[in-house]
């Protein structure tokens, strides 16, 4: 009998920290078709411009691409860049449409991964957009901190 060995994929959006300050964290399921859930499994899925926004009361991730799966047919494939559903409660859902609207305030992807229980799960934080000079001070925190590591 074979051991399953287990993957834990984690795809993040490192991008999205040095340029948003996250105020709040959720974590949402994906709304899946097709061949999407294969090519996360393997890692093929990019974070790099993906941002939330609501649609009919709604919350829809854009800018999500996932790889077309490489084992899959012509005709069962999935779009990679299609916008695709968030699926949070109704109390979270309500109170991340009212925070933004307020201005400044955004919805960005910060990391995907597969759950324990097989799902795949979107890690999405309620962000301020930072100015050019918290920018530099998360740079020069950076490097002092990887200083002290040196010794």
């Amino acid at each position: 009998m074979a051991i399953k060995k287990e993957h834990k994929v984690q795809i993040s959006n490192r991008r999205a920290s040095f340029d948003y300050e996250f105020l709040e964290t959720y974590v949402a399921g994906i709304q899946l078709v097709g061949t999407e859930i294969k090519s996360i499994r393997a890692g093929k899925a990019s974070l790099q411009d993906a941002w939330c926004y609501f649609s009919g009361g709604q919350l829809f991730v854009r800018g999500l691409n996932i790889a077309l799966y490489a084992w899959g047919s012509g005709w069962g494939q999935h779009e990679p860049l299609r916008d695709r559903r968030l699926l949070l409660n109704r109390k979270e859902l309500r109170h991340l449409e009212i925070e933004d609207k307020k201005a400044g305030l955004t919805i960005v992807a910060v990391k995907l991964y597969i759950a324990d229980n097989g799902y795949a799960k979107l890690l999405i934080a309620l962000a301020r957009g930072k100015k050019e000079y918290d920018k530099r001070e998360t740079i020069r925190e950076r490097d002092i901190r990887r200083e002290m590591e040196r010794g």
